[in-house]
């Protein structure tokens, strides 16, 4: 049985260890949806110079998990699933947020699509998660 947690916000978001390693900070919890940032410098680099795929797969995982139904109202979860689509490179320097939208929350499952893109709008990556709402 999956203990009660405390319900999350802003700053309890962005407080999360992992999240604080890479510089990415949660923006805005929404009624269905929930916005994260980084800006992508020298530590995320990949071999070519650019952005590291982990890093854009770890903000669309992360971000899922904040729509105002999910953690900020004390609900424990976790991803069973995560497809990530890359579109374009980021490059050191771009700002990129991530825009989750909660698009069905059941009893024991959540379906949440994400989009990425840079300062200039341009989509850098979308992806989907499922995660298990836990009893």
């Amino acid at each position: 049985m999956a203990s009660k947690i405390d319900p999350a916000t802003v700053e309890s978001g962005s407080a999360i260890s992992m999240l604080k390693t890479l510089n990415i900070h949660l923006k805005e919890i929404g009624p269905t949806f929930a916005l994260m940032e980084v800006t992508v410098s020298d530590i995320h680099k990949n071999y070519f110079g650019g952005a590291h795929g982990g890093l854009i797969a770890a903000l669309i995982d992360t971000v899922s998990f904040f729509p105002q139904p999910l953690l900020p109202s004390g609900k424990p979860c976790t991803t069973t699933n995560l497809n990530v689509t890359y579109v374009r490179p980021a490059a050191v320097g771009d700002l990129l947020t991530a825009r989750a939208e909660l698009v069905h929350l059941g009893r024991r499952m959540a379906s949440v699509t994400v989009t990425v893109s840079n300062q200039h709008g341009k989509l850098v990556a979308h992806g989907t998660t499922t995660l298990m709402i836990e009893p």
